[in-house]
């Protein structure tokens, strides 16, 4: 019985949240946008579209980021000093580095 009004309240629910959120987004933009920065103002259709676009480019369609990064804290936490250091070494050269921990508690910035 749960499953049916979960099946008959969803889709309506999600179509409202849709319209809502990109009626929230077109207000934002449409106040803010065009006298800061002369942008033109965007109809509901071109939020969606931003949206989307928005979501494809810098989203993840898989959700779950952050169990993912506590998966990585743990196995951080697990790894030994060494393991550690071997780490920091063989990514060093690809991202430019990481501090220490020494060096972390001697410039918190």
């Amino acid at each position: 019985m749960k499953k049916v009004w979960i099946a008959l309240i969803a889709p309506p629910a999600i179509v409202l949240f849709v319209f809502l959120f990109g009626e929230l987004v077109m207000h934002l933009w449409n106040w803010l946008l065009p006298p800061l920065f002369g942008f033109k103002m965007i109809t509901f259709w071109q939020t969606l579209g931003i949206l989307l676009l928005s979501r494809i480019l810098f989203g993840s369609w898989a959700g779950g980021g952050g169990h993912r990064r506590s998966r990585r804290k743990e196995r951080w936490e697990k790894m030994s000093p060494e393991e550690r250091e071997r780490l920091r070494q063989s990514w060093g050269g690809r991202c430019g580095g990481f501090p220490r921990e020494t060096d972390k508690s001697e410039n918190p910035a």
